[in-house]
């Protein structure tokens, strides 16, 4: 039988972070190994904490076998230490009751920690506990701190016996009316914690199975499948639409003849192609013996487009510098030389029309180098992978490097600044292998009125710092998702005004559709995310009609009409959170916690007219990253990563402000071998005229197809 908690004479908190989904096995040779402490040590609770911090597992050894607790805090969280590799125990002078009955600890040092209350009733029973000197305060130690939430803890190991045995009938006729009382109230919360635990395991399988097989989509029809008639009245609603007349109604009924193409419509999509005129005629002779000697006149000329596709071509320049030489006079023996071409790279064959294609392929369409490589030796050009590699990098720190710092400084001119991070695998980068780096991307509001900027940033965490460091200068409101990384920032920097994104809002409630699935379409339309959804989408609906508005005017229409719905949206949402009628831990409850949670970031764009109502644009941005990131898989060095992080800077701005990629890469360069010094610095009165939104760009930097 299980002891009573009297007979637990110590509490051993396994400091650091353990894995949760260690089981007794893997639990007791944790406590032996890693902290030289004997796991078989009768009346000793050992306790441990995992990453979520929000539920704690124990392990006590009862004689003839392990008594594994598990407890997890619906409300709150852990403060758990964890930077501490050891145990170390206090001894019995250490830790005793004061005068007023709280439990004073000492660490290791000399500075004593006072406990306000009593953490644990028992007298008998002692904390093993490490402190690291000078650092109690970062512990976050105190009343209501994990020691005290720790004690909830206990109780399960005085029920436990009620709950770990089987009784007989002859057993539990002899129990008093209490401890049967006892056993029925306990099996009652089993079968409700049994409940939820399998409610949110079904809804993460039906989640994964969608998100494995499915479409990925946030789309309310989409999500909602045959649920469109839900909403299909709201959706194909227009108050301007003229009634039809009585003929219209009876003619639409019939099979209407498809429209013909507009003449002309072909030759102007391909006029701005090279041209090549292809006649095909009839001989005379043919002729004149089909309808006669000259029995026969032309008529208008049948004329159809077809569009060939011819491989690159490649052109080997051989450049010849003549030299010249005084023969007589003053000037014998004096050479002269024809002017020497401006080229990318000493001795190199890299033209700026080469690295341009090489940049495109990589870059924009997302191949890797080596695909790209095999490309070139299929057209008769031996172009290594390493060679291409090592023209991109020159290309990024010598050419690209003021142009992208040129973009920065312009986008944190900005107004509105958008941001949004993704991760990314760098090999080399000093750190074991498998650790996380992150490219981070910075762009100027969706909404405001100055050209789009994209500038991504490599950093090997994702540290507040960097986001701080970046935006240190920048004085407006920036745009994100709900990550107290960027948070942080509009506490530590005075300028900084932090604006959160709805889409990641609704992300939760579409998760919560999903995992119902539309199979069941009476259940997900009285589903709390369905109707979450709907308000959502409503509030979407009037924010996509006021995208052509000045921000002015775009702030007044939010004002009158959108600012009533968000309103009402998170009074709804508080209501049913205190109702209590939604799942812990479900998608649904994710949704309605962050929601609330985010609620004065999610209406900062009802104040500011140029503040976009999420963050998808940064998220577009990132999405040609992501694509070749698939591709590529892994960067090989830092140095890589930070030219990776500028060219995309340049490549995508470029996409953003219309550009035909190529075109402009081919300009820049072209123009950037003439102006840089040797030194690698440039005058921006030098840069300006070659920035991607400059208004002096040839018309070829332009797409070509309108």
């Amino acid at each position: 039988m299980l002891e009573d908690a009297a007979g637990i004479r110590r509490v051993v908190l396994a400091c650091g972070t353990v894995d949760l989904r260690k089981g007794i096995d893997g639990l007791a040779t944790i406590i032996g190994d890693k902290y030289g402490q004997n796991p078989f040590e009768k009346g000793t609770l050992f306790l441990f904490c995992g990453k979520r911090s929000d539920r704690c597992k124990g392990l006590l050894w009862m004689g003839t076998g392990f008594l594994l607790l598990y407890k997890r805090f619906e409300a709150g969280r852990l403060s758990w230490p964890r930077n501490i590799q050891e145990a170390a125990d206090l001894t019995e002078e250490q830790y005793k009751p004061d005068q007023n009955n709280s439990f004073v600890c000492y660490q290791a040092g000399t500075k004593q920690l006072h406990l306000e209350n009593p953490i644990f009733p028992k007298a008998d029973i002692r904390i093993l506990m490490t402190f690291v000197a000078g650092k109690n305060d970062e512990l976050g130690l105190k009343a209501d701190s994990h020691l005290s939430q720790i004690s909830a803890i206990l109780p399960l190991v005085r029920k436990a016996d009620i709950m770990c045995k089987k009784f007989t009938p002859d057993e539990l006729n002899k129990m008093d009316h209490k401890t049967k009382d006892d056993v029925i109230y306990q099996m009652q919360d089993r079968l409700d914690r049994l409940e939820h635990n399998y409610e949110n395991l079904v809804e993460q399988i039906r989640l994964a199975n969608q998100q494995r097989f499915g479409r990925h989509t946030e789309k309310l029809d989409d999500i909602a499948g045959q649920l469109s008639f839900f909403n299909e009245a709201e959706a194909n609603y227009d108050g301007t639409a003229k009634e039809p007349t009585v003929e219209e109604v009876i003619d639409s009924s019939r099979k209407v003849p498809r429209k013909p193409k507009k003449k002309g419509q072909r030759e102007e999509d391909l006029k701005d192609f090279p041209q090549e005129v292809i006649l095909h005629d009839i001989p005379e002779q043919e002729l004149n013996e089909a309808f006669g000697e000259e029995n026969w006149k032309s008529m208008p000329d049948e004329i159809f487009w077809q569009l060939r596709f011819e491989p690159a071509k490649w052109t080997a320049e051989k450049h010849i510098i003549k030299v010249y030489v005084g023969t007589d006079g003053a000037h014998q023996d004096e050479f002269l030389r024809g002017d020497h071409p401006e080229t990318m790279f000493r001795g190199s064959i890299a033209t700026p029309s080469l690295e341009a294609a090489i940049i495109n392929a990589k870059y924009v369409n997302s191949n890797p180098l080596d695909r790209i490589s095999r490309d070139f030796q299929a057209n008769g050009l031996n172009l290594s992978k390493q060679t291409m590699s090592n023209w991109t990098v020159w290309t990024a720190e010598r050419y690209l490097l003021p142009v992208c710092d040129l973009m920065r400084k312009r986008q944190l001119e900005a107004h509105v600044n958008q941001s949004d991070e993704t991760p990314v695998d760098v090999i080399h980068d000093g750190r074991p292998a498998g650790s996380k780096s992150y490219m981070w991307v910075h762009i100027t509001g969706e909404l405001s009125p100055v050209p789009p900027i994209i500038v991504y940033e490599y950093q090997k965490t994702r540290h507040s710092d960097h986001p701080k460091a970046y935006y240190k200068d920048f004085d407006g409101v920036l745009v994100t998702d709900g990550l107290e990384q960027y948070h942080k920032l509009e506490r530590d920097l005075a300028g900084v005004k932090n604006a959160n994104c709805m889409a990641h809002a609704r992300r939760h409630f579409a998760n919560a559709i999903k995992a119902i699935g539309k199979s069941n379409p009476e259940a997900v339309e009285a589903s709390v995310a369905y109707k979450a959804l709907v308000r959502i989408g409503a509030i979407y609906d009037l924010e996509g009609a006021l995208k052509g508005l000045t921000p002015e005017e775009r702030l007044n229409e939010r004002q009158a009409s959108i600012k009533p719905l968000v309103e009402e949206f998170f009074a709804w949402l508080r209501k049913i959170q205190a109702d209590r009628s939604v799942l812990p831990k479900s998608e649904t409850a994710k949704g309605i916690n962050y929601c609330l949670n985010q609620e004065a970031y999610l209406k900062v764009f009802l104040s500011d007219g140029e503040v976009p109502i999420d963050n998808l644009a940064s998220e577009r941005a990132l999405r040609t990253f992501t694509i070749g990131r698939k591709n590529w898989m892994t960067i090989n060095t830092v140095r890589g990563a930070d030219a990776s992080a500028i060219i995309y800077s340049v490549t995508e701005t470029a996409r953003a402000n219309g550009l035909n990629v190529y075109y402009y890469m081919k300009h820049l360069l072209t123009e950037l071998t003439r102006v840089v010094r040797a030194d690698g610095s440039i005058d921006e009165k030098d840069l300006e005229p070659l920035m991607p939104w400059s208004k002096d760009l040839p018309a070829e930097c332009y797409k070509r197809r309108k």
